[in-house]
């Protein structure tokens, strides 16, 4: 952020970015306490592709677009934006982008990984973003996108005073970038919280230039406005790291709701690190991947959650049980019944038992060759049980 700002404007605008994409990402709990999400995952990568395409580097500005579709399909929104910036050199990002998803997708096969990446990325992608659970989707979206502009009132307020007072091709590319930001986010119909990370870069960016912009005109006004404007999200989340630190220094565990499922999966993970030897295996029902994380174990699949094989996303499956595509689970599920992972934690049953593993009947004479060995409050933990055959076919 500060290369790019400082390559469009000057240092005080460099300067200004970095500390307000610094300020702003320190109040993005969730995304602190639970899982990163892909969508913060391609901040960098954003960045990178527009300030390589500002700089005059083409072919470095359609590769980093290509580490961005990586993390997430979304990244040819990325790609889009470079093209905007590069009018008479698309070609070469082009190449850029071409070169790298070749190099990835030859990367995947030879991993074995491809076939899982079209399956898990494109597919059930497809499938997810075509069935919004919003009745209103449109009210949804202008009630989430007015409260992201408030708790972002600060940039909001720099990125209006931007378009008021520059002119020219560049404020038209510079809203180019803003309008397919803007498609990204709303892809989907959804407007979770965390799509939100592809319409931060350009509105850190303009923000920044435009408080710079005011600051010469009414230095004393700007400053007081961008001060109290920043008070929000830092009285919002602010007082959270003090509890933070009073639990710390008390030594009390911390009894944040955020971090409710996270603190779960961390205690099924030490009672499964107990148990298990290094080459044996897992399967996570549900949608928690910290549990890889904190057992250290290999998937006993190539499914790293439950969506797939349940058909219903993740962001409804602790209160909805009707799938999206219900052929499309039945067929990963067929599948998942040929593995044999060692423990399976069931991170699902207890918030919703419509949903639970030993709810499904194809799945019932598999699940036999399983005994339950610990629950957590949230979790239960199977394990194959001794001389029970490596597959069920």
């Amino acid at each position: 952020a500060y290369f790019l700002a400082r390559r469009l404007w000057s240092e005080a605008e460099g300067l200004l970015a970095a500390g307000l994409l610094s300020f702003h990402l320190i109040f993005y709990l969730p995304s602190a306490v639970i899982p990163l999400p892909v969508d913060a995952a391609m901040l960098a990568p954003h960045l990178a592709a527009v300030g390589a395409a500002v700089a005059g580097w083409p072919f470095m500005a359609g590769a980093a677009s290509a580490v961005a579709f990586f993390f997430n399909v979304k990244g040819v929104f990325v790609l889009a934006a470079v093209l905007i910036w590069l009018p008479d050199r698309r070609r070469r990002a082009v190449a850029g982008f071409v070169s790298v998803c070749i190099l990835a997708a030859g990367a995947l096969a030879a991993a074995g990984a491809l076939p899982g990446y079209i399956d898990q990325v494109w597919r059930w992608g497809i499938v997810y973003a075509g069935s919004s659970p919003e009745a209103h989707p449109y009210v949804n979206g202008l009630t989430r996108t007015a409260n992201w502009l408030g708790f972002h009132a600060a940039i909001t307020l720099g990125a209006l005073c931007f378009f008021w007072k520059e002119r020219g091709s560049f404020e038209r590319r510079a809203a180019a970038w803003f309008i397919i930001s803007a498609a990204a986010v709303a892809l989907g119909l959804r407007f979770a919280p965390r799509y939100f990370f592809q319409w931060l870069p350009v509105v850190i960016l303009l923000g920044a230039r435009g408080l710079r912009l005011a600051y010469q005109q009414r230095p004393r006004l700007t400053a007081i406005a961008a001060c109290l404007l920043l008070l929000v999200p830092a009285a919002r989340f602010g007082p959270r790291y003090f509890l933070l630190a009073a639990d710390l220094t008390a030594g009390r565990p911390h009894a944040w709701r955020d971090i409710r499922l996270d603190q779960d999966s961390r205690q099924a993970a030490r009672i499964i690190r107990r148990q298990a030897r290094p080459a044996e295996t897992l399967l996570v029902w549900g949608y928690r991947p910290g549990i890889f994380v904190y057992t250290g174990l290999k998937a006993g699949s190539r499914f790293l959650d439950s969506q797939p094989l349940t058909g219903v996303p993740a962001e409804r499956h602790f209160y909805v049980s009707t799938p999206v595509d219900s052929e499309l689970a039945r067929a990963n599920r067929a599948e998942l019944r040929r593995s044999s992972p060692t423990f399976i934690v069931d991170a699902l049953g207890f918030a919703n038992p419509g949903l639970a593993i030993n709810r499904f009947e194809d799945l019932k004479p598999w699940l036999d060759n399983y005994e339950i060995v610990a629950q957590t409050e949230l979790s239960r933990i199977y394990r194959r049980k001794p001389g029970t055959q490596e597959a069920v076919r």
